[in-house]
């Protein structure tokens, strides 16, 4: 019997995945009324596909068609001034969505936190406040993780819903009886959930960055009017990654971050006058609550966006309130160059390759960001190696996503999870759920599958 849960997935979906049946994102005349009504749940974004499958299918003139608001005005040079980057407040993680209840009519269902409970006898690592210095053994270069150890799968680690057994074949039937039917596969009783990975104590690097400066701050306004947006306090900041641009190798100008980075979500836009700086404040000019200028906190400069695209999910069920569209919580941006020449590839010393659908028990996890709600400021680039992730989900009828212990806090959304393929560091995820009170403490980001590529590779195309 379903649970209360896959229930909820089920309907979410399908309130997600609007449109048709299709591959692509046209609507015929059947559809018409189909469609309307949904989309006023849904705000513009019409058109989509029944289902996850058929949307991994999308080919650039599907992903062209629907994402028509993908071109964004620039910020004015110099909008964003020490004072307002210093103003900026941290975008927090979502946080978990509430575990569901079950439907009138069926039976209760425990009422377990999202990835069940705490793994028995897994350590729980101090919680002391982060250090200066980086602990003995881990690397010191941004953007270069730790190798997967080779020690055995935990024995804890539940193995992924797409990879369970199916159970034994039926016996054959005796002679003297009727042929029995063969059993049906098992269906996952954790729902693609694993027990919470341990908390990890996030560590700053120390100053001055090294080249690649592939990490850095976003910074973005909320649409909308109000109080803040009339004193300017509409502003925003979150971590990001320089990713490379297949359509452009070696000259990339796009940058990885979260969806609730740069998109309101449902019935939202996006953000505006968004920005990146890479290696902010390597040199620690703006540590200890200093203040400097421009060329030493942004030893890069200051590329502001022109494009962006984030999930169909995010667009169409995606808020502050914590959903399934998690899941899909990821979004990449165009940022066009400081001085109209070097590309923002050339300029920080390199970008990172993003890896699709990669193989959950080969990752090995590193998280960079920006944390900047207490007990960070904001100002230091931080690093949780934090080891082979978990998988923890909200609607079975997607891809778990990846789950790591780490105490970042509010403003390290968007930021780059790394892992080691090919003996080189590549992009598997981003910061989109956190969890930053209690035991453990955790961080969850979506994992990367053909939607994602298909939006990574629309965007490249368009530049």
């Amino acid at each position: 019997m379903r649970t209360a849960r896959t229930a909820l997935g089920a309907s979410a979906l399908a309130l997600t995945l609007l449109g048709t049946a299709a591959c692509g994102p046209d609507n015929s005349s059947a559809d018409s009324a189909v469609t309307a009504a949904a989309g006023a749940a849904a705000g513009s974004n019409l058109g989509l596909p029944a289902n996850l499958d058929d949307l991994k299918k999308w080919k650039f003139e599907d992903w062209e068609k629907w994402a028509k608001d993908y071109a964004l005005p620039a910020a004015a040079k110099g909008f964003w001034t020490l004072d307002k980057l210093l103003k900026a407040k941290p975008r927090e993680p979502i946080a978990p969505p509430a575990p569901p209840t079950a439907a009138p009519g069926q039976p209760t269902q425990p009422p377990a936190q999202p990835g069940g409970p705490t793994q028995p006898g897994a350590p729980t690592a101090p919680t002391t406040a982060p250090t200066g210095k980086p602990p003995a053994g881990q690397p010191t270069q941004p953007g270069h993780p730790t190798p997967p150890p080779a020690a055995p799968k935990p024995s804890g680690t539940q193995q992924p819903a797409s990879q369970a057994p199916a159970q034994p074949p039926a016996q054959p039937a005796q002679p003297s009886q009727p042929s029995q039917a063969p059993a049906q596969p098992a269906q996952p009783a954790d729902n693609g959930n694993d027990p919470l990975p341990r908390t990890v104590n996030a560590q700053p690097l120390p100053h001055p960055y090294t080249k690649p400066g592939v990490h850095g701050k976003l910074f973005a306004d909320e649409p909308g009017s109000g109080a803040d947006a009339a004193a300017g306090l509409n502003h925003y900041q979150c971590s990001a990654t320089v990713v490379a641009d297949p359509a452009h190798p070696g000259r990339s100008n796009l940058v990885w971050t979260a969806g609730h980075c740069v998109h309101q979500g449902k019935g939202g836009k996006y953000y505006s006058n968004i920005s990146f700086i890479p290696a902010f404040n390597s040199t620690g000019a703006l540590s200890g609550g200093k203040r400097a200028e421009e060329a030493q906190y942004a030893p890069f400069g200051v590329w502001s966006a022109t494009q962006a695209v984030t999930s169909p999910q995010w667009k169409a069920e995606g808020g502050d309130g914590g959903s399934p569209a998690t899941h899909y919580d990821f979004a990449v941006i165009r940022v066009q160059p400081a001085d109209g020449a070097k590309s923002l590839e050339e300029t920080v010393g390199g970008a990172l390759p993003v890896w699709f659908n990669a193989p959950r028990d080969q990752l090995s996890v590193t998280e960079y960001g920006y944390p900047a709600a207490p007990p960070f400021d904001g100002m230091e680039l931080n690093r949780c190696e934090s080891g082979r992730p978990t998988r923890l989900s909200y609607d079975p009828a997607r891809p778990p996503m990846l789950t790591i212990g780490c105490t970042m806090t509010g403003g390290s959304s968007g930021g780059g999870w790394l892992a080691v393929k090919d003996g080189k560091p590549a992009l598997v995820s981003n910061v989109s759920v956190g969890k930053h009170t209690g035991d453990p403490k955790f961080q969850a980001g979506p994992y990367l599958d053909d939607v994602a590529a298909g939006a990574y590779d629309f965007i490249s195309r368009k530049g």
